[in-house]
């Protein structure tokens, strides 16, 4: 699956378009290289996630076309959150 939807479907990010920003802006790695919007992921990817004023690790658990709300947070495992000294970037 594309990295940009399951940011969307996973609901790491609400919209697909940002999580296409986000993703253009260097901010998104799997497994420690830099990602593009278009690059699959696979169950046990770790990525990394800069955004809003934080970084996130998590680990994908599952890989799903459509989700509901309540099952969203069951697709991954947050490994490690922490907050930035930078203002989000507009």
């Amino acid at each position: 699956m594309r990295l940009d939807k399951y940011l969307k479907v996973s609901r790491i990010i609400k919209r697909r378009t940002v999580a296409k920003e986000v993703c253009s802006a260097g901010r998104i790695k799997i497994n420690g290289r830099p990602a593009k919007a278009g690059s699959e992921v696979v169950v046990g990817d770790k990525l990394e996630i800069a955004f809003g004023g934080k970084v996130m690790e998590a680990e994908i658990l599952q890989v799903a076309e459509t989700a509901r709300a309540e099952a969203a947070g069951e697709m991954y495992r947050i490994i490690k959150e922490t907050r930035t000294d930078q203002p989000p970037v507009i």
